[in-house]
């Protein structure tokens, strides 16, 4: 456990390494499964200081999470490794979704949505410090030599996430009478 944990919070620091760690370790796919997992019920929980408390929003935010989480990681294998890999790009699946994963560890914050007033703030910055965590382990899973292109690769699925967020949010909102 102090492993996953260590992992964990290198992750949520932006450490490099921890990506190239778990880039190579096969036998941390369930704990990059796990941080996606927890940063995703985070965010569940975190919509309730945006969804009114409803335990309804909290099933809606962790899958709307999930899903948006399997959108971006889709599309940055797609984009990452198929439209703009540098001669030296070589990642397998388990690969990128290994250090992928770990760089949802930021998300884990959004738990403080549940405190009156500070949802909005609180997705707001996490966003973006997953944004950063996911360009440092998309440049480190996929060799890139400069950030621009692992810049380039993320932001193109960060707009399909908050499409996907978007959409799920009108769809499923609470109405109000």
């Amino acid at each position: 456990m102090s492993t996953f944990v260590s992992r964990f919070l290198r992750a949520i620091r932006l450490e490099a390494a921890v990506y190239e760690e778990v880039e190579a370790d096969r036998r941390a796919t369930p704990q990059a499964l796990l941080v996606v997992a927890l940063s995703s019920l985070a965010g569940g929980l975190g919509l309730g200081g945006i969804s009114g408390y409803d335990p309804r929003g909290l099933v809606i935010g962790t899958l709307a999470a999930l899903i948006g989480w399997l959108a971006w990681a889709t599309l940055i294998y797609l984009v990452g490794v198929r439209l703009l890999p540098e001669s030296q790009t070589r990642a397998d699946v388990g690969e990128l979704l290994r250090t992928i994963g770990f760089a949802s560890a930021p998300g884990i914050v959004r738990v403080a949505g549940l405190v009156p007033g500070f949802a909005w703030p609180v997705y707001v910055l996490s966003s973006i410090w997953t944004l950063a965590a996911m360009v440092v382990a998309v440049r480190q899973a996929l060799d890139f030599t400069t950030t621009r292109r692992a810049i380039a690769v993320c932001a193109a699925g960060w707009v399909l996430v908050l499409v996907v967020a978007a959409v799920m949010g009108v769809m499923f909102a609470p109405t109000v009478q």
